[in-house]
């Protein structure tokens, strides 16, 4: 449990770090913490509470998918990294960028944004695995 705490806090702080890199970098066409003022949340607090707030829904994000894949050791964690990333990846910027169904569409998404989200999950989910498979060897002694 401890392990995965800590693995959450890197994953939530790295990725938050990264996505204020690639909008500062313009490598992504939408704001990271703009549904603030999309839905109305928080309108009068600064840019740290938004940027905290994010890092918090991340650090939850990713404590769940380290409890929740841990148990997916028999899969090789570069092909599920691989495919969860580029589903959540490509579902977010769809919906972000509200982009039409259409072939041109794929164009528009940021590779930078998917190849960050990807490789952040590959550690996610190698912790995991290897945490998971080093508790079962220790249960089987």
């Amino acid at each position: 449990m401890k392990v995965g705490l800590i693995t959450a806090v890197v994953y939530a702080i790295v990725l938050a770090f990264c996505l204020k890199g690639l909008h500062y970098f313009h490598l992504i066409s939408w704001n990271p913490i703009g549904f603030y003022k999309k839905w109305d949340l928080f309108e009068d607090s600064s840019k740290l509470f938004h940027w905290s707030f994010l890092t918090l829904a991340l650090f939850i994000v990713g404590f769940f998918l380290y409890m929740t894949l841990r148990y997916t050791h028999i899969i090789p964690a570069v092909l599920t990294s691989f495919l969860i990333g580029l589903i959540v990846t490509i579902t977010l910027e769809w919906f972000v960028l509200d982009l039409p169904l259409q072939s041109t569409s794929f164009k528009k998404l940021s590779i930078p944004f998917i190849v960050v989200v990807i490789c952040l999950l590959r550690f996610l989910l190698e912790t995991a695995n290897f945490h998971q498979k080093e508790h079962t060897a220790q249960k089987g002694n």
